[in-house]
């Protein structure tokens, strides 16, 4: 695993420059057949990360531009008369797709952003009361802009859930932002990137990812951590028993992106701010404050949950 994961960020290198911790959580959310929420302002390279990510894994990849009009139907598909054939086709959404990249999701009515919920869990989609299988890998990667207000809507907190990661790419270093401007003035193109891994070897990782050992002692540490959050006066909405079962896929992924089989307590406290944050809701008011706060809090609880001695 740790030889593909090196495969893929030498792909992801040719075309995002800096951004690390978010492009090796990007893979990690991939590989623990989660989903990714990547919330950050405009123009920091989230569409790029998404289209390339999946040219690097050779998936399949559609774009939905959320907006207020957006009806769930333009998600999921529909069955449409063909007057020539004299009977109903159904035209399935982009959601039929390996890799869906939900941009600026949270423009999209709450009507809209619930046509995700079952896709998101249940691996299908519900058209016209059939329920239709998604490809396998089903990876949602959404979008969305902290800092504006005017024409959006909340996520609610059943599909910031969903998402195994929430993380930022953030503005990039000055040796960086110098590599952008040189790669755009070249007329270079993510779409030239190329798979680096088969199908195959997709089934290969996921194997050997499930095949990676959980002691006793780690699995208590993340319950009680997940617990911690439920218990915290800091805290008024805590993390969910899907939140820790998620905790436990992505800390088996991230053991096996370092060449392990075992899970470590320090891979527990790697991912606990970009897995819990987002799933806790805190006392602070406005969302660039309430994200700040979240991730306090679990640092706050990361001092003080005792980790095990391996």
């Amino acid at each position: 695993m740790k030889a593909i994961y090196e495969k893929i960020k030498a792909n992801l290198d040719r075309v995002i420059y800096g951004c690390e911790e978010a492009k090796a959580l990007a893979v990690c959310a991939a590989f623990s057949e989660g989903h990714l929420l990547i919330r950050d302002v405009p123009g920091t390279g989230k569409t790029e990360l998404a289209k390339a990510l999946s040219l690097s894994l050779g998936l399949s990849f559609r774009r939905i531009q959320f907006t207020p009009d957006l009806l769930p139907s333009d998600v999921t598909g529909i069955n449409f008369y063909n007057p020539k054939e004299g009977e109903f086709i159904l035209r399935r959404g982009p959601v039929f797709a390996n890799i869906l990249l939900a941009d600026e999701i949270n423009r999209a009515t709450p009507r809209t952003q619930a046509a995700l919920l079952e896709c998101m869990q249940e691996r299908q989609a519900t058209v016209d009361g059939e329920s239709l299988a998604l490809p396998d890998p089903f990876f949602v990667i959404a979008t969305m802009n902290p800092v504006e207000f005017q024409g959006t809507f909340p996520l609610p907190e059943a599909e910031l859930d969903r998402f195994t990661f929430c993380i930022s790419m953030h503005y990039p270093e000055i040796a960086d932002e110098l590599r952008i401007v040189e790669k755009t003035l070249r007329r270079e193109s993510t779409e030239a990137l190329s798979a680096v891994m088969s199908s195959d070897e997709w089934e290969a990782c996921r194997e050997k990812i499930r095949a990676v050992h959980i002691s006793g002692e780690v699995q208590d540490y993340i319950v009680r951590l997940i617990r911690a959050t439920r218990e915290s006066t800091q805290i008024r909405l805590g993390v969910s028993p899907r939140g820790t079962v998620a905790f436990a896929r992505a800390a088996q992924t991230w053991a096996a992106m370092q060449g392990r089989d075992f899970v470590l307590p320090d891979d527990v406290k790697a991912l606990a701010v970009p897995i819990l944050a987002h799933r806790i809701t805190t006392a602070a008011s406005g969302s660039v404050k309430t994200a700040e706060a979240a991730e306090d809090v679990v640092r706050y609880l990361l001092n003080t949950v005792p980790a095990p001695v391996m």
